[in-house]
């Protein structure tokens, strides 16, 4: 007979939420991790606070080669639920921006929380623990660790991306999914700031800190929020969530003035202030030293009088402005990156259970799944809502008799 019934190889969000819904009938669960505490991703996320969900978590929020997948999932365990958890433990949070939940005081609230949940059900945690190697015999998993060999019918790979290597990121889930069979959607760091080329790099380097509202478009994607200039490149909101749906090698599209049009403001400016100067008007809507860069950068006559402005010109800085093609080097990588693009191929997965139809017992669950949340709180409720497909579908029969079924 099996030690467990289902053993869980990561002590993140999603692995540690399934482990409390798996072990919530009686089942033996166990959960494994190399690291030295819990949740450690949970620990350093939004400034310590834990941007735990989004109010406006829906399917259209997730990139995936396959964006059906995602929906059964996350229609059964909504922002709503995991927000009731969060309420039922005394959690204070506010809404910081843009459907954006965090913790009023730490997110370490968050993983006294999950691990609560466990604990009141029986689900063990094993840290320190590294994963030597696993095997499948008989209908058992049998996984070989530096704490010496668990089995279990069920085994759930929950062990994340690529993403910050030094929490200890491992391609572990990886290597695990191609073992038993799985392909792997082509990975790449997301959610992650850019790199300039060293001629762009110059010439804005002296605006590290500067922060402006800008609309970045690439592809399928759109995002109108702010830009942070850095000392490697641009970074902000706006810039880490167009990094999921830029190609490397492409232009980004910038706005630098979304909410405004150059072209008129110069042409109002030439019947109201004819004598006023480029620079001085542009200065009304950026920072004066981002101002400048800007013209040096683009060659713009900053002491042009605004009547003397012609209309070549006037075309020039709007199309700049408007229409920056910002050809990045590259990205900072997964060093920085908040989460990994791609990952095990969804369409070899139930949608509705998480396990594999390649292999009996087999889940994935999170980052480690061909599913990519934006920017807010959407990955961590991806981790909520899978986790608690798979921990329920385990919670109902030692041995799912979904693993058949295929995902749609």
């Amino acid at each position: 007979m099996p030690d467990y019934d289902a053993i869980i190889i990561g002590a993140g969000a999603a692995g540690l939420h399934c482990a409390a819904f798996a072990a919530a009938t009686g089942k033996r669960v166990l959960v494994l991790d190399h690291a030295k505490q819990t949740g450690k991703k949970i620990l350093i996320s939004g400034g310590g606070r834990c941007n735990f969900t989004n109010l406006y978590a829906a399917p259209e929020n997730y990139l995936s080669d396959n964006p059906h997948f995602c929906k059964s999932a996350l229609a059964r365990y909504t922002q709503w639920d995991f927000i009731d958890l969060v309420s039922r433990y005394g959690i204070a949070y506010h809404e910081k921006t843009l459907g954006q939940l965090f913790c009023d005081d730490s997110a370490k609230q968050i993983v006294n929380m999950l691990v609560s949940e466990c604990t009141n059900v029986g689900a063990e945690i094993s840290l320190r623990t590294e994963i030597i190697g696993v095997d499948y015999q008989q209908g058992q998993y049998r996984i070989n660790t530096s704490k010496g060999e668990f089995r279990s019918t069920n085994l759930v790979v929950a062990c994340g991306g690529l993403s910050m290597p030094k929490l200890g990121a491992t391609p572990l889930g990886y290597q695990l999914a191609e073992q038993f069979g799985h392909s792997i959607t082509p990975v790449r760091a997301a959610l992650v700031p850019f790199t300039l080329h060293d001629q762009d790099k110059q010439a804005f380097a002296e605006l590290s800190g500067v922060s402006i509202p800008v609309t970045a478009s690439a592809n399928d994607g759109s995002f109108h929020e702010a830009m942070l200039f850095t000392h490697r490149g641009v970074s902000g909101p706006a810039m880490l969530q167009i990094s999921s749906y830029w190609q490397p090698g492409e232009a980004l599209t910038v706005n630098l003035l979304p909410s405004d049009d150059i072209s008129e403001a110069i042409k109002q400016g030439q019947q109201q202030q004819p004598k006023a100067q480029l620079g001085s008007l542009l200065q009304q809507y950026f920072p004066k030293r981002l101002v400048q860069a800007l013209a040096d950068y683009w060659q713009w006559p900053l002491q042009q009088r605004l009547a003397d402005c012609s209309n070549e010109l006037i075309n020039s800085v709007h199309d700049n402005l408007h229409q920056w093609q910002l050809k990045p080097n590259g990205t900072e990588g997964y060093r920085t990156a908040e989460v990994t693009l791609g990952g095990v191929n969804v369409n070899e997965i139930s949608s509705k259970t998480m396990e594999s139809t390649l292999q009996s017992g087999l889940y994935f669950i999170g980052e480690v799944m061909d599913v990519t949340g934006w920017l807010g709180g959407y990955n961590f409720q991806w981790a909520w809502a899978s986790g608690y497909a798979a921990g329920t579908a385990l919670a109902e029969q030692a041995q799912s008799v979904y693993w058949a079924e295929k995902s749609y």
